[in-house]
C-alpha cells in the first residue's frame, strides 16, 4: 500500500479559510468523494473530498487551522490505481450563494476573516449539533450529553441556552425564525416504506434555499414576451451552428435571454445590486455575471458565465454548451459557480406555465422561464398566432417594488421582441 497525501483542491479565491469540521478519524476507510473537512469562509462553505481511496494514516489539520489551496490535510494508505486518481475540486455548500469577493477583501490578511473556531473535536456530536454550538458561542465541552453513549444532542443544546437566558431556545435552534419543526412521523405504520439518502447536491444546498426562502420576502411577477421573431433568428443561428466542421455547437434561447436579462439590468441596476451587510445600503455591481441554473443527474448547479455583456450570441452558446457538459459530469471547479448578479432559471425543456423560482442571495432577482407556446394575439385589427414565452420574475421586496419589477420584466419582454434591442 503506498501513503499518498491528499491535499486541499481548487476553492476558487479563496486563501486561508478555516477548517469547521474534520469529518474523518486515524483508521477510516474512505472512498473518493468522501468528505474529509468542512471549510468555511465569509462567503461560501464548502467540504473537500478525498480524491483517493483507502484508509486514513494520518490527520495533518486540526479544526480551527487555516488552509489554502496545495496544503496537506491528510495521509491515506491507498493501492497504486486509487492513488492515481486526479483530485476532485472541493464542493460548495451553496455556490449559488458564493458571492464575489472584493479587491479589499483579497487583500486582507488571514487575521482579519475572523475569530477563532472553538476546538469541539474532543466532543462526542454531530458536525451539526457542532456548527449550531459555535454560531450561538455555546462550550460544547461544558456541557453533559444525554444521547447514545453520551452523545450531545440539539435537545442538550436547547437546555444549556435556556438555563443561560440567551432566549427562546426553541426559536434559536429553528434558526432564529420561531419556526417550530415538522413532527417525525414513523410511516412504516402505514404500509411498507424505502430510505434513500438525498443526493450529495440537494443535501448540501437545502439549507441555503430554506435560508434564503425564510430571510428574503419574495414576490414573483409574471409577464409574457412574444419571441415569434426572434425564435426564427435563433433558428438560423441553430442550422450554422450544427453546420460547424470544427466545433459543431447549439444555439437556444438561453444565450438572448442572458443578453436581454443584461439589457434590463443596465437599465434598472437595482436588480443587479446587494444588500449591504447592515442592511442600510446597496452595493451596485458594474459587471454582468449571468448563473445557469443546470439540471443535472445528481441535482441542480449553477455554473455562471462571466462578463455575458462583452460576449455575443455565439460565443455565449460555445461556453454554455462547454460548461452544461461539465455540469453534468460534476467536474466544474467552485470558481466556476462564484461571482454571479443575476440568474436564470429555465423550464423549458420539460414544460410549465409558471413557477416562483427561489432568488440566490445575496442576489435581489432571478428569472424563470417556461415553455414558449402559440397565442391568439390581437394586433389591433385581428388575432395572430404568436409565439409566446411565460416570464416569471422573482425578486427581494427589500429592495425592489412592485412597479420596478413590472418594468424590469416588461423591459425585458420588449428587449426579446425586437433582437435588435439586444446589441444596444
Amino acid at each position: 500500500m503506498a501513503t499518498v497525501e491528499v491535499k486541499v483542491p481548487d476553492i476558487g479565491d479563496f486563501k486561508d479559510v478555516p477548517v469547521i469540521e474534520i469529518a474523518v478519524k486515524v483508521g477510516d476507510i474512505v472512498k473518493i468523494d468522501d468528505p474529509l473537512i468542512t471549510l468555511e469562509s465569509d462567503k461560501a462553505t464548502m467540504e473537500v473530498p478525498s480524491s483517493i481511496a483507502g484508509k486514513i494514516a494520518d490527520i495533518l489539520v486540526k479544526q480551527g487551522d487555516r488552509v489554502s489551496q496545495g496544503i496537506a490535510i491528510v495521509t491515506v494508505e491507498a493501492d497504486g490505481a486509487s492513488a492515481a486518481a486526479p483530485a476532485p475540486a472541493a464542493a460548495p455548500v451553496s455556490p449559488a450563494l458564493a458571492a464575489p469577493v472584493s479587491p479589499a477583501q483579497k487583500a486582507a490578511p488571514a487575521e482579519a476573516t475572523g475569530p477563532a473556531i472553538a476546538d469541539f473535536s474532543g466532543v462526542h456530536a454531530s458536525p451539526g449539533v457542532r456548527r449550531l454550538a459555535r454560531e450561538l458561542g455555546v462550550d460544547l465541552t461544558k456541557l453533559a450529553g444525554t444521547g447514545e453513549k453520551g452523545r450531545v444532542t440539539k435537545d442538550d443544546l436547547k437546555a444549556s441556552l435556556a438555563g443561560t437566558g440567551k432566549g427562546n431556545a426553541d426559536a434559536v435552534m429553528s434558526g432564529g425564525s420561531g419556526i417550530p419543526e415538522i413532527p417525525a412521523v414513523d410511516f412504516s405504520r402505514f404500509g411498507p416504506i424505502e430510505t434513500k439518502a438525498l443526493v450529495r447536491i440537494k443535501r448540501i444546498s437545502g439549507p441555503f434555499l430554506h435560508r434564503a426562502w425564510l430571510n428574503i420576502p419574495h414576490v414573483t411577477h409574471n409577464d409574457d414576451a412574444d419571441i415569434t421573431e426572434l425564435d426564427k433568428y435563433r433558428k438560423e443561428l441553430d442550422e450554422i451552428a450544427k453546420g460547424d466542421k470544427t466545433a459543431p455547437y447549439r444555439v437556444s434561447l438561453l444565450p438572448f435571454l442572458m443578453k436581454a436579462s443584461v439589457n434590463a439590468l443596465k437599465a434598472f441596476p437595482e436588480f443587479n445590486a446587494s444588500l449591504s451587510p447592515e442592511k442600510d445600503a446597496l452595493i451596485y455591481k458594474k459587471y454582468y455575471n449571468i448563473g445557469i441554473a443546470v439540471d443535472t443527474p445528481e441535482g441542480l448547479v449553477v455554473p455562471v458565465v462571466q462578463d455575458v455583456d462583452r460576449k455575443g450570441v455565439v460565443e455565449i452558446s460555445r461556453e454554455l454548451g462547454l460548461i452544461s457538459g461539465k455540469a453534468r459530469d460534476g467536474k466544474l471547479s467552485p470558481a466556476e459557480m462564484q461571482g454571479a448578479t443575476f440568474t436564470i432559471s429555465s423550464l423549458g425543456g420539460i414544460g410549465g406555465t409558471a413557477f416562483t423560482p427561489i432568488v440566490n442571495a445575496p442576489e435581489v432577482a432571478i428569472l424563470g422561464v417556461v415553455r414558449s407556446k402559440m397565442a391568439p394575439v390581437w394586433d389591433g385589427n385581428e388575432f395572430k398566432p404568436r409565439l409566446m414565452l411565460p416570464l416569471s420574475l422573482s425578486y427581494d421586496h427589500r429592495v425592489i417594488d412592485g412597479a420596478l419589477a413590472a418594468r424590469f420584466a416588461r423591459h425585458l419582454a420588449h428587449a426579446l421582441e425586437d433582437v435588435r434591442r439586444l446589441v444596444l
